[in-house]
């Protein structure tokens, strides 16, 4: 009787079945999942009074915050090849979006701290990268150094502005913004761009003109002036029909010559603060 065979390393190492035997499949799945749960977005909330660990991020708001970034992000691009219109027609439409993402999340109760940290960085490239580059690029390039200086105060006053509102969030009367708020600094700058552009306004005084206004719209963000936030103002109650008639006649100004009417409306808004406080200073003066 012949002995049984005993297998060895060298003939296992040998053959193909028992090589694969000991050789662990390579699992897709299992390297996707641990990417997902190392990637995974975990922060606490308030449910009911109790902290609570909530994993994933709200989808609807967040597409919101998304599509402002990319028009913030638009804009840039389209001021570097020189389509001044195009990229502040882009700062106006991520105005509309910044102010439907919040509200989209407090209407379906989905606001987050991940949401609201988004938001803070997309208004940062929208209402602060991009007005500045679009009004540098533009104009502000040929005032030399006073040029990218002021820009770069624009922007820096922006980043200070938007750090200053999130820490003062729920300390503050929320009938006030306190100093000029950095969407309608933005607004202001682009419709500035848009206007000045479509008239071929190339003179130095014009020069000298955006120098004032990019310079102005940054300092009064980081101003301790007051503006109306309209916060308090109730959309869901009745309103009288003359308020609908209004505002059917102010899209129908606006639709006129776009450019010039939003400069003007966002002109106002932005005097509005430094004169408001002016006719405070003076009026206390008075009654003392």
């Amino acid at each position: 009787m012949e002995p049984t065979p005993v297998a060895t390393d060298d003939t296992m190492s040998q053959d193909p079945s028992n090589r694969e035997s000991q050789t662990p499949p390579h699992d897709d799945d299992d390297l996707a999942k641990t990417f997902l749960r190392e990637s995974e977005v975990v922060e606490e909330a308030l449910e009911d009074g109790k902290k609570v660990r909530r994993k994933g991020i709200y989808l609807l708001p967040n597409l919101f915050t998304t599509s402002a970034l990319f028009s913030g992000f638009f804009s840039v691009v389209a001021a570097i090849n020189g389509d001044f219109t195009s990229a502040s027609i882009a700062i106006f439409i991520a105005m509309v979006l910044d102010g439907l993402d919040g509200r989209v999340a407090r209407l379906t109760n989905t606001q987050s701290a991940f949401g609201a940290e988004f938001d803070s960085l997309s208004d940062m490239l929208s209402f602060g990268v991009a007005p500045g580059l679009v009004a540098f690029t533009w104009i502000l390039q040929d005032v030399g150094k006073t040029g990218w200086v002021v820009a770069f105060l624009y922007v820096a006053c922006a980043a200070l502005r938007l750090a200053r509102f999130n820490v003062q969030i729920g300390s503050v009367d929320k009938r006030w913004f306190i100093g000029l708020p950095s969407p309608s600094a933005a607004a202001v700058v682009a419709a500035s761009v848009w206007t000045f552009h479509s008239f071929d306004a190339d003179a130095f005084g014009f020069k000298l003109l955006m120098l004032f206004l990019v310079g102005a719209a940054g300092v009064l963000m980081v101003s301790n002036v007051r503006y109306y936030s309209f916060k308090d103002v109730d959309l869901k109650g009745p309103v009288p029909f003359v308020v609908l008639l209004a505002i059917v006649l102010g899209f129908v100004v606006i639709s006129i010559e776009p450019s010039v009417m939003l400069l003007l409306l966002f002109g106002a808004y932005v005097a509005s603060g430094p004169v408001c406080a002016l006719l405070r200073k003076v009026k206390s003066g008075a009654k003392g």
